[in-house]
């Protein structure tokens, strides 16, 4: 296992209340009692910059099968890169991170995606943000600091999981958007092989005489390319792995379709010469694509040509040479990107602190369209409209926070504040003393003895409860999608004001690394669309390029088409989610095909009227519905929330007049002064969750200004 940010205490199902046995550390001890070999790489965080406490990953895991206990030893960790010259003799780097997230298991099975294993990721199609639960605090479903805003509260000492200073009861969580595959075939050797260096690589850069870490060498691989060879340095011997032979044959024609692993990796992250395999298929299938290109990434930074500095990487060029191939063949083509209305760090984007966030931003702004030389730039000077070829979109979504009169009597009743009562409850599905570090090994985990007996206090009144009280949904982002309901439609056990004070928005965080061109072929992963994925030498990242043998008949710009199976579908998938054509996701995953191991139910898709609507990428009644939408959307929640970034903010003087004024709590409604019904009314208008991406924002305001945190020498922290 790989990857930026491991939680060991992450639940895997929800709600962690009935799925006590599917936590993270939970499932990973059971298995090395087993006698399973489990072996994590974990990026080492800079400490100042970064809260993911790599330390804590490393103990709390290495710790779950104490000496003399079943297992010990089975579950091996490191950190890696270390950030001291001096330390152990190692490379050395402050900027770069592995970022790459994967897990191989046996060889046989790989998951690869977007999608970290930690606190914040969890999430269904409807993206809630709400998590109170007035009936009954067991259906809590992010317990401790899995429930997090990072707009409004970075997260803070992730060892104490149980813990939150972001009240449920006051603020929306940040809703999170990825994608990962599950894999078998063939391609998983490549991801074990890609896996069996790197680890291999930091044994040799940090673990060398640490005896407790072994080195790692696939039996499958032939003798010429056994094992790492680093530009500098040999790297000795190796020690064989796994125990059992692998059969190269059975992994064969296990599938539909044909898979290329691609990477970033270098000399610090890999132990090898410069690889970006990544940005080559990028841009490959940009060039090549004769329809459309549809991208969802987290960051959008690109360039045109060498005159972009500080700014590398080349694929906002293939997107140029695209469009201009096209407009050339008066060929219809259409580049769409989705991605985060504002990079997920916390602060006011006024604050001097985010002026690393504002650079961001603007690196983002210069690559589409602010300047000549951005993407739109570059077309304008060929006499091509770029409003005719590239659009960009964001996500966002509603919901209401469940705080009802009851609550607030309960708690003026026993003295007890409900968010007292989700810490216990945090600490009684979250195992204190349980599974975590070693501490109390086969014992269950306990509840301190005042927390314990506030959460009877309040469980003691709810038990009280009249069935009317139950009715009120504990949250209402389902109705965005394809319901039967409507926010107008949903009850509220509390008053009009009370209710008001409730209903919060947030943008819905766009984590995802997805390519997909013409319905043929599709790109997903670690690399974010920027040069710190895509250079191959800053941060380290994985990749898979998908291929269907499979092929369908459907339809491209109204024409008759033959499309592979896996990337239109995917896409109709993704589109059908944004827009609002999906059914709301549940909780039980056992009749979801899309979460059954390969081969075994998955990689299957809903086919209905609603997926028919999404079948033609360049359909114009569809693309117009997309429009619509967008519009409608971004239109509904600026006058309702104000929601930054907008469009019509385009100064500071600006940004102090659109926001609600002092006292209205982030991501609450501008003027409580709306009647509810007029709230509700315009609540039910908005379909999925797309919206506009605000490209005029603060457009009239050099957004980074240049400084210590912004200069010669960090600005690449920042592309």
């Amino acid at each position: 296992m790989a990857d930026w940010w491991i939680s060991p205490e992450l639940f895997l199902r929800r709600p962690p209340a009935y799925s006590e046995d599917d936590r993270l550390d939970t499932i990973l001890r059971s298995r090395a009692e087993a006698g399973v070999k489990i072996y994590i790489i974990v990026y080492k965080e800079v400490e100042a910059a970064l809260t993911c406490n790599s330390q804590h990953t490393k103990h709390a895991l290495e710790g779950l099968c104490p000496k003399g206990s079943p297992g010990h030893g089975n579950i091996r960790v490191m950190r890696h890169p270390d950030h001291n010259i001096f330390d152990r003799g190692g490379d050395m780097t402050f900027y770069w991170a592995h970022h790459e997230k994967y897990c191989v298991v046996d060889h046989e099975l790989a998951f690869i995606g977007g999608l970290d294993i930690c606190f914040g990721r969890w999430d269904m199609k409807q993206h809630p943000l709400a998590d109170v639960h007035p009936a009954t605090i067991k259906e809590e479903i992010w317990p401790g600091q899995d429930y997090n805003n990072n707009r409004i509260m970075d997260f803070k000492d992730v060892q104490d999981w149980k813990q939150n200073q972001l009240s449920k009861t006051e603020y929306g969580r940040m809703p999170w958007h990825d994608v990962a595959l599950g894999l078998r075939g063939e391609c998983v050797l490549d991801i074990a092989q890609h896996f069996v260096e790197t680890w291999n690589h930091a044994k040799r850069d940090k673990y060398k005489r640490d005896s407790k870490y072994d080195w790692l060498q696939l039996h499958w691989l032939a003798d010429d390319i056994l094992g790492v060879q680093h530009p500098r340095f040999p790297v000795g011997e190796y020690v064989e792995h796994p125990l059992h032979h692998l059969n190269r044959e059975k992994m064969k024609n296990l599938g539909r379709v044909s898979a290329q692993l691609v990477r970033s990796s270098a000399d610090w992250s890999h132990g090898i010469l410069t690889e970006h395999s990544i940005q080559n298929a990028y841009q490959e299938i940009i060039r090549n694509a004769k329809h459309y290109v549809y991208i969802e990434n987290q960051f959008f930074i690109t360039a045109t040509g060498e005159e972009q500095k500080p700014i590398i990487n080349t694929i906002g060029a293939a997107i140029v040479d695209a469009i201009i191939k096209a407009h050339g063949e008066n060929r219809k083509f259409r580049v769409i990107v989705v991605l985060p209305l504002v990079p997920g760090f916390a602060g006011d984007l006024r604050d001097k602190g985010a002026n690393g966030t504002r650079a961001i931003m603007d690196y983002q702004y210069k690559s589409m369209f602010r300047g000549d030389q951005s993407i739109c730039g570059r077309l304008k000077s060929q006499g091509i409209d770029p409003n005719q070829y590239i659009f960009f979109f964001s996500l966002r979504s509603y919901d209401r926070l469940n705080k009802t009169e009851r609550i607030e009597k309960k708690e003026e009743r026993t003295g007890v504040k409900y968010e007292d009562v989700q810490h216990a409850q945090a600490h009684e599905v979250m195992n204190e003393e349980g599974v975590t570090g070693g501490k109390g090994y086969g014992k269950e985990g306990s509840v301190p003895d005042n927390m314990a007996q506030d959460k009877a206090a309040f469980e003691e009144e709810q038990e009280g409860d009249k069935p009317h009280d139950r009715k009120t949904n504990d949250s209402i982002a389902q109705d965005a999608l394809q319901t039967d309901k409507k926010p107008s439609d949903e009850s509220f056990q509390g008053d009009d004001e009370l209710e008001k004070e409730n209903i919060v928005t947030e943008q819905c965080y766009i984590h995802a690394k997805v390519l997909i061109a013409d319905d043929q072929v599709a790109i997903i992963g670690s690399s974010n669309l920027n040069d710190r994925s895509q250079l191959g030498y800053h941060d380290s990242e994985l990749s898979i390029v998908i291929e269907d043998d499979e092929i369908i008949d459907t339809k491209m710009d109204g024409n008759e088409y033959q499309a592979a199976y896996f990337a239109a579908h995917l896409r109709r998938q993704l589109w059908r989610e944004h827009l609002g054509l999906l059914p709301p996701q549940g909780l039980d995953p056992r009749d979801d095909p899309n979460v059954q191991l390969p081969g075994e139910g998955g990689y299957e898709f809903n086919e209905d009227n609603m997926s028919k609507l999404v079948e033609d990428p360049l359909n114009e009644e569809l693309w117009a519905m997309w429009n619509r939408q967008a519009h409608d959307n971004t239109a509904i929640f600026r006058e309702l929330f104000h929601c930054i970034p907008d469009n019509s903010v385009k100064t500071f003087s600006d940004y102090d007049k659109f926001l609600p004024r002092e006292g209205i709590k982030a991501g609450h409604l501008f003027n409580p002064e709306l009647p509810l019904e007029e709230v509700k009314g315009k609540l039910d208008g908005i379909k999925g969750h797309l919206v506009k991406f605000p490209m005029e924002f603060l457009i009239n305001e050099e957004m980074a200004e240049r400084g210590l945190d912004l200069n010669d020498i960090t600005e690449s922290i920042y592309t």
